[in-house]
């Protein structure tokens, strides 16, 4: 865990705002990416039945598997007419692309977005990314399950951006621990394998959700904990 010292001494960062990744503040952002897929030209109603499409589709999928997901099961579920789902996308493997290409952008802008004064220290900065990951998946949540427990079944295009979209984030974390190794803080021989054991620790919070609520974690509990697991691992002794 930290000692009371380093959390002393930790910068303020900035507050995570999880207003901002309400469904519908998510499906205007796809809205404003894909605006070209969508036919209806009102702003309002294509974010509000957009959301309606995406918390279906999330819902369905939990429930039975994206590939098993009828494009009738989502009308029924959605409230909107055949008619209506194809204003959004012409098929189900556009719609997974657009689910997916938005938590991909998000991860890597959140992740990117460093405050001021967090990214001038390495110890620092890898807090900071490992309390801003888990939670965004927080925020996110219900996203980020169907990304992962649905990988497996993705069509080609859907499983390599999904893979890039790991392998950024990856980077992030690799590149943070790289500077951490020459500013002499960090004891890491494989960056790049160390980034990519930290993210199964990061995935635990949203996937396994089940096991630490009935153990009663609070999130701030799990944070300092793989925080303080990874920091011991990686201490230069």
């Amino acid at each position: 865990m930290r000692t009371a010292e380093a959390v002393q001494t930790r910068p303020v960062a900035r507050p995570f705002a999880t207003d901002a990744y309400s469904t519908e503040e998510i499906c205007g952002r796809i809205l404003e990416r894909h605006r070209d897929q969508v036919s209806v030209r009102k702003p309002h109603l294509a974010t509000a039945n957009l959301a309606k499409i995406i918390e279906a589709v999330l819902k369905l999928s939990s429930r039975q598997g994206f590939h098993e997901t009828s494009l009738r099961d989502l009308a029924k579920v959605s409230g909107l007419s055949m008619g209506g789902l194809y204003s959004y996308f012409d098929n189900k493997n556009t719609l997974l692309v657009m689910i997916l290409t938005e938590v991909s952008e998000t991860v890597e802008a959140v992740l990117r977005d460093v405050p001021d004064g967090i990214a001038e220290t390495p110890v620092e900065h890898l807090r900071w990314l490992i309390e801003t990951h888990i939670r965004l998946t927080e925020a996110m949540q219900p996203w980020f399950v169907f990304a992962y427990m649905e990988a497996k079944g993705f069509p080609a295009p859907a499983r390599v951006l999904a893979t890039e979209s790991e392998l950024r984030t990856e980077r992030i974390f690799s590149d943070v621990l790289q500077r951490g190794v020459a500013q002499g803080v960090f004891a890491v021989e494989d960056v790049n394998l160390t980034a990519a054991l930290i993210k199964p620790l990061l995935q635990d919070w949203y996937v396994k959700r089940a096991k630490y609520r009935k153990r009663g974690t609070p999130i701030q509990t799990y944070i300092d904990g793989v925080i303080g697991f990874v920091e011991r691992a990686i201490a230069k002794k």
